[in-house]
């Protein structure tokens, strides 16, 4: 079964890292990525520009409306994402207790409404 992980962060708690701290953070989510694949149930992932660089549409009642940033006015904004494969939600979830966003923000689990 496929699920995602949508990675949630509050931007103030990025807001002041160094060049340093991203390298330390590319390694740790390197690892991740790395055991994921070691285990045979990684499918995607990408990292997001920040929410700032959004650009929202929408066709509602047949009128296009486009917005500079996000939809919502929020205090944690998605970040990116996983896309696993695994054989069910406790697998999901544990692989979630891993992922290094679960740390500091918060990882959102959904199935993949086309199975998997």
């Amino acid at each position: 079964m496929r699920y995602t992980f949508l990675l949630y962060t509050d931007p103030a708690d990025i807001a002041n890292m160094t060049d340093e701290d991203w390298a330390a953070e590319k390694e740790v989510y390197g690892a991740y990525i790395g055991a994921l694949q070691e285990a045979g149930v990684f499918i995607d992932t990408d990292w997001l520009q920040p929410v700032q660089t959004a650009t929202t549409l929408s066709l509602k009642d047949g009128v296009k409306h486009v917005q500079d940033g996000p939809f919502a006015d929020t205090k944690e904004t998605l970040g990116g994402f996983f896309v696993v494969d695994v054989r069910d939600l406790d697998a999901a979830i544990a692989w979630a207790e891993k992922c290094p966003a679960a740390k500091t923000g918060k990882v959102e689990i959904r199935p993949s409404a086309m199975g998997g």
